[in-house]
Order: C-alpha cells, then sequence, then structure tokens
C-alpha cells in the first residue's frame, strides 16, 4: 500500500455491522456530486469514523488541535488499547442503554481488529500494530462467590459470544503465569483480544485516511458547535458535522455530564533480560464491592519490546502532573511487581517511561446520536456526537462508527432525531 494506490481493503456497513473486506471498493459514479462531513477530533474515534464515511462514499474534512505524535501524544495513544468486552477493567457501566450498545459495538470491533491481522499479516511492510494475544483476567475469589454477579455474567456472555477466540476459565491460569501468590488470586479465564500498539496504529489510520482522500486541518473549535454549525457547515461546504472530541464534548456538545478519568500508564522494557518476556496480558478488574479505588492490575504487552503497568482511574481530576515519584504511581508500580515475579527488576522505557492521560466519561456513558436540540431559528440540526468512550476507544471505535454511518444516513433521508434509549436494536 502506497500514497500513489489506493489501499486494498475497505469498510461497509451490513445490518448493523461495520465490516472490513479486502480488494477494491467500487468506484462510485462520477456524476452524483459527493456529500462532504466534517468531522471534528483526531483520536481513534474519529479517525475510524471517518474511515467508514470515506468508504461510504462521502469526502471528509478531519479537523483537530493536534494530531497523533509519539513526543507529544494525544490521548488515544496513552490508552491501554486491550480489547475488552464491556464493562472495562477501569470501571463498570451506569446507564443500561450504553452497556447494551457498548457489547454490539465491541463485537464489531473485535472482528475488524481480527480481519485485519488476517489481510495484512505482521510481517506486511507497513505495520498497523495490531496484534492478537492473549488476555487474562484474574479474581481473588471464585466468582460464583462474589457479592455482584457482574463478573460471572460477563463470563458467561462472552462464552456466548463465538467470534471470541480461545475463551477458557481455569484456576490453573494462575499457576500456568506463576502469579506472585502475594497477589491473592484464586480464578481466573482468558481470551483471545487485540492488543493496539498505539503509536503504530494511530499513524497508520492516519496513512490511510490519507490514502483513502481525507483532508486535514490543524485548527481548535471553541465553543458549543450548535451555536456555530452554520457557520462550520458553510465555511466546509459540509452536509453534516461528527462531533468526536471526546472530553472536548464538555464545552463542544454542551454537555455538563462529562468528566476526566484520569489514567497512567509505566513503559518498561520487555526484552526478557530483567525478567521473563510477558507475552500476554495479565488484568486484575476494578471492584465496586470493595470500595477501593487502587485495585486495578494491567500488565500488557505494548508491542515486542515493551510492556505497559497499570492501571489508574481517578475521576474528576484535568492535571496531568504525576510523576514516577507520585504516590499512586508508586503504589500501581508496586501492585504490579507483586504480581509478576522479577517485574521489580525492569528498566524503564529510556523514551517514555511515564505517560499519563485523561479518559473521556460522561454520566451516561457513551453517547452516539443526533444533536436534540434545534438550531436557533427551529430548523434540525446536522450534528451527529460519538464521544464518552472513556477508556475504550479502541474497543467501541469500529461498532460507534458503524451507528454514525446509519446516523448520518438517516439525516439525508431527513428522518428526525431520535434519544439513544428510544432506538431498538
Amino acid at each position: 500500500m502506497s500514497i500513489a494506490s489506493s489501499p486494498d481493503f475497505f469498510l461497509t456497513r451490513l445490518g448493523d455491522e461495520l465490516v472490513l473486506h479486502q480488494g477494491q471498493l467500487a468506484q462510485p459514479n462520477p456524476d452524483v456530486p459527493k456529500k462532504r462531513i466534517l468531522v471534528v477530533g483526531g483520536g481513534v474515534t474519529g479517525f475510524t469514523t471517518a474511515w467508514a464515511l470515506l468508504d461510504a462514499g462521502y469526502d471528509v474534512t478531519i479537523v483537530a488541535e493536534r494530531w497523533a505524535d509519539p513526543k507529544h501524544r494525544i490521548t488515544s495513544q496513552i490508552a491501554g488499547a486491550l480489547w475488552e468486552f464491556p464493562p472495562a477493567v477501569c470501571g463498570k457501566h451506569t446507564d443500561v442503554i450504553s452497556l447494551h450498545n457498548s457489547k454490539r459495538w465491541c463485537m464489531t470491533a473485535y472482528r475488524a481488529f481480527d480481519k485485519l491481522q488476517e489481510i495484512m499479516p505482521r510481517d506486511d511492510y507497513l505495520d498497523h500494530g495490531v496484534q492478537m494475544r492473549m488476555a487474562n483476567f484474574f479474581f481473588d475469589q471464585k466468582m460464583e462467590d462474589m457479592p455482584d454477579r457482574g463478573q460471572l455474567d460477563k463470563y458467561e456472555e462472552i462464552m456466548a459470544q463465538k467470534d471470541i477466540k480461545g475463551v477458557r476459565r481455569d484456576a490453573n491460569i494462575v499457576h500456568e503465569h506463576e502469579v506472585n501468590q502475594k497477589a491473592g488470586v484464586v480464578d481466573a479465564y482468558q481470551h483471545l483480544a487485540p492488543v493496539i500498539d498505539t503509536d503504530t496504529y494511530m499513524n497508520w489510520l492516519r496513512f490511510v485516511l490519507i490514502c483513502k482522500g481525507a483532508v486535514m486541518e490543524t485548527r481548535r473549535i471553541n465553543g458549543d458547535l450548535l451555536h456555530q454549525e452554520e457557520e462550520l457547515l458553510s465555511e466546509y461546504g459540509a452536509d453534516a458535522i461528527v462531533n468526536a472530541t471526546g472530553l472536548a464534548g464538555l464545552e463542544l456538545a454542551g454537555d455538563e455530564s462529562v468528566y476526566p478519568l484520569r489514567g497512567a500508564l509505566i513503559r518498561v522494557v520487555n526484552d526478557g533480560t530483567k525478567f521473563p518476556k510477558v507475552t500476554e496480558a495479565l488484568a486484575v478488574t476494578h471492584d465496586d464491592t470493595r470500595g477501593e479505588d487502587e485495585d486495578i492490575v494491567f500488565i500488557v504487552p505494548r508491542n515486542d519490546n515493551t510492556l505497559i503497568l497499570g492501571g489508574l482511574a481517578q475521576p474528576h481530576k484535568y492535571e496531568l502532573d504525576l510523576t514516577l515519584d507520585s504516590p499512586e504511581i508508586i503504589r500501581m508500580r508496586q501492585r504490579c511487581n507483586n504480581f509478576v515475579p522479577g517485574l521489580e527488576n525492569a528498566e524503564y522505557d529510556p523514551d517514555a517511561p511515564l505517560v499519563q492521560g485523561l479518559r473521556p466519561f460522561r454520566g451516561s456513558n457513551v453517547r452516539v446520536e443526533r444533536e436534540l436540540r434545534p438550531r436557533s431559528g427551529g430548523s434540525a440540526s446536522r450534528i451527529v456526537h460519538s464521544y464518552g468512550q472513556g477508556g475504550a476507544g479502541f474497543s467501541l471505535s469500529f461498532g460507534c462508527a458503524s451507528d454514525v454511518l446509519e446516523l448520518i444516513e438517516e439525516m439525508g433521508k431527513g428522518l428526525p432525531a431520535m434519544k439513544m434509549s428510544c432506538r431498538r436494536r
């Protein structure tokens, strides 16, 4: 694949599913003018949405204040980026509708990432940074004995998903990974999951978008999009706007329920010299029933040479002022050290020993819906929102993009906007 040639893979929407195919996308009728969509946001949600729109025949302009950069990482690059069936390691959903949708969205992403592995193997000259690795989830008591059935229900739902590969529950997983007895875990299950090297994937995704014809503009947009919608549509010659700005949804969507969940990851060298090389993901999920804020263990190979250690989930913390000497970072490292023997000997990644960012959460969790407020003149808005994915941006990316595409197409047919809670799937 090169700038001079179109990528030989494409996305199409089949039912509720956004499906990745290998081959050349059929060329649109040149006599039919294309509609342009303005996507605001250059993270994984905005980029994946732009990809789906381009392959659906739209022209796309993406506007973002910052882009993925290994020296000055955006939130999507700092993400743990281990695919998870919801609810994820860092916390529970509070909204039933959002949780229902997230289960559908995440399976769309699982299939897309798995297909990407198939059509572009790792020895391809252009690395996308996605690997299917075994993900192991550990518990300090049998799931049946937990006061909350949430973890057992989640496992049973994973078992019921025919596309999730390698599902196995066995207490012997604890011993197979030589988990330190100090960790106190007695039950576990595992399955294959996409694990994304975020630096590599975001750069690859940008390259794909450029090849497919996306226009990218570095710009910060301030204020509620609704109040400047007509001006932006006119300026960009756009038919609709997609808001995929994450935490900025507080300002750009006028959504006061948006808040940050501060996270941080320690990056260490994973070459097998200082401790046995870790090749699978190891995680202990946050347990709301314990009343502890710091109980997450998150140990994931970022790539073949770097291991990331987490986790931290601090709501309403906006400051990115953590250091390796911060008490919560020291405790986070200790939890991971106590889990994997020899990990205390790990050397820090010399380029980025600690990364931190703000997961974009909201009161009712993920929002993928059209703007429900009318314009000042009373006409229907042409804005579609996709934000609030929290720590699950990669896991939900293709699924959310599929729903955005559906909403754009509904808008083109003149159908009225509906609340997420009113849509039946």
